[in-house]
């Protein structure tokens, strides 16, 4: 059974509108690793559910693919966000979470793209970019969840220095990060969500900082999305990223922009591994004078999950390419997310059902992949919210448009793009 994409692959006809030379290039390059690098520790990860996985992430930085929507004279591959799709995307293919290792730093990254100051810039994207500082993005709590409005963790300024104390969960590379990006209240009680929230940039070695153990979960093991705890922290005020008491616009800017596209990536690689699993199954089990694949039941319900598949990818890659244009498309994006779960979701049920008592045989790829894809459904708002986005587009009730507002002022994909980087592979 085919646990790894082929390689070289060459992306489906109906993505060519919107890939360039060097994103084919990208795409085999994407392909190659996973299957060299990825797919061997793919299975020492699923043996060891309670360890950290560093040396993915070593591996892609040093690559520079955690830059890799940032500016050249930073370092970055300069590349925009359908390069950054396609290596989320071919990544997940083979390691779900090695693909969330990637994304989850990828939003921090894209928030000090649009908010940070040039100077900020240059102190932190260039050890983005040479592979020697990972970042998260710490917005959930325990209490609240991931009510931006709801935040309980304080930020109050002391001289030159602000303290920060409260808890974060669910925070993507927690055990990797060398800093975190940490939203916090820094107004009084009964303040505008809009005018309350600041971000900071928050170095993991800062004392009160403390990072929880590692403990799996349902999938994705390897990946540490773990729990923050900041006992009046204190942060210099030039940390401070955008303006303070403007932290809603960066936690919510870096979600659409970022986060929806970057978590529909990882569903569009689960639900391709799911059909590519089910379909060479089918072909290969003899049933009658054939095989499973030339019975018409199945047949019919392999054919809804290549629909499914076909339309979520379009979708995504077809959202990435109007932001790289530097086109409205929050909706867009906003969609990608919640129909490229969903329709995962379902694609990869079917495939456990089509595979019988198969599926349930110990260590069986399946499994993984059924374990997975729920982890794409809370982050950057549930099902349930995406839809409230969706019907407020529905009426003509959409307050800001991200997509508009900051990609002309971000790093769009232009002719002579940077990528890939193959001199960076050691």
């Amino acid at each position: 059974m085919p646990a790894t994409p082929p390689t070289p692959a060459t992306p489906p006809p109906a993505l060519r509108p919107f890939l360039t030379a060097r994103h084919d290039l990208l795409w085999q390059e994407a392909d190659a690793f996973a299957a060299e690098h990825l797919a061997p520790l793919a299975a020492s990860m699923e043996a060891a559910p309670g360890k950290v996985e560093r040396g993915a992430a070593e591996l892609m930085a040093a690559r520079g693919w955690f830059a890799v929507t940032v500016p050249a004279a930073f370092g970055g591959l300069d590349a925009g966000h359908v390069a950054k799709t396609v290596l989320v995307h071919r990544i997940a293919c083979v390691s779900a979470a090695a693909a969330a290792i990637l994304q989850a730093t990828l939003i921090p990254v894209g928030a000090l793209l649009h908010f940070a100051t040039d100077e900020q810039k240059e102190r932190w994207l260039p050890r983005v970019a040479d592979g020697s500082l990972l970042l998260t993005i710490a917005v959930t709590e325990p209490r609240t969840g991931g009510h931006i409005g709801g935040i309980e963790t304080t930020a109050n300024r002391k001289g030159k220095t602000w303290v920060i104390t409260g808890s974060k969960v669910h925070i993507g590379n927690s055990h990797l990060a060398g800093a975190h990006l940490v939203i916090a209240r820094t107004a009084k009680p009964g303040v505008r969500t809009s005018k309350a929230l600041t971000a900071f940039m928050v170095v993991a070695d800062r004392p009160g900082l403390t990072v929880a153990e590692h403990r799996p979960g349902l999938g994705l093991h390897g990946f540490s999305a773990g729990r923050l705890e900041l006992d009046q922290v204190r942060v210099p005020a030039d940390n401070v990223v955008g303006e303070v008491g403007g932290g809603l616009s960066v936690a919510q800017s870096s979600s659409i922009l970022y986060g929806r596209p970057n978590l529909a990536a990882v569903s569009l690689g689960i639900h391709e591994a799911a059909v590519d699993l089910t379909t060479d199954r089918l072909k290969n089990r003899a049933r009658y004078q054939g095989t499973l694949s030339d019975l018409p039941v199945l047949r019919d319900r392999v054919g809804e999950m290549e629909a499914r598949l076909r339309a979520g990818r379009n979708l995504l890659y077809q959202s990435v390419h109007l932001l790289d244009q530097g086109l409205p498309c929050d909706t867009d994006l906003i969609n990608a997310k919640y129909q490229g779960h969903r329709w995962a979701m379902q694609s990869v049920q079917d495939a456990m059902e089509l595979h019988g008592a198969h599926a349930l045989e110990g260590g069986y790829l399946l499994q993984r992949l059924w374990r997975d894809i729920p982890y794409t459904y809370p982050p950057a708002g549930t099902g349930e919210f995406q839809r409230i986005r969706l019907a407020d587009a529905a009426f003509d009730e959409d307050p800001v448009q991200w997509s508009e507002r900051l990609a002309p002022h971000g790093h769009q994909q232009r002719p002579g793009m940077n990528v890939p980087r193959e001199s960076r592979t050691p």
